[in-house]
């Protein structure tokens, strides 16, 4: 029973840890972008896309270069994704 208990506890404690991840925008693919909700694999696209033509993202507010990402997506996501100092 406490193998149980205990696995039961890592699963939620897992699962809680990535719903607080952030993503860096840098580095993430489009897979991992997906993982961001209200990201699909359209505008994972487009931020990959955004990011070989212009270069790293220099501040999460260029988010709202991208076709798809308004003012509300933008809000949306905003916390969810980062730009590390130095990328």
């Amino acid at each position: 029973m406490k193998k149980i208990v205990l696995l039961i506890c890592f699963i939620l404690f897992f699962s809680i840890s990535m719903a607080f991840e952030q993503i860096n925008l840098n580095t993430a693919d489009e897979y991992t972008l997906t993982k961001v909700p209200g990201i699909g694999k359209l505008i994972a696209s487009r931020i990959v896309e955004y990011r070989q033509k212009n270069g790293k993202f220099k501040s999460v507010e260029e988010l709202k270069n991208i076709k798809g990402i308004g003012k509300e997506r933008y809000e949306a996501i905003k916390d969810k994704v980062y730009v590390e100092k130095g990328d």
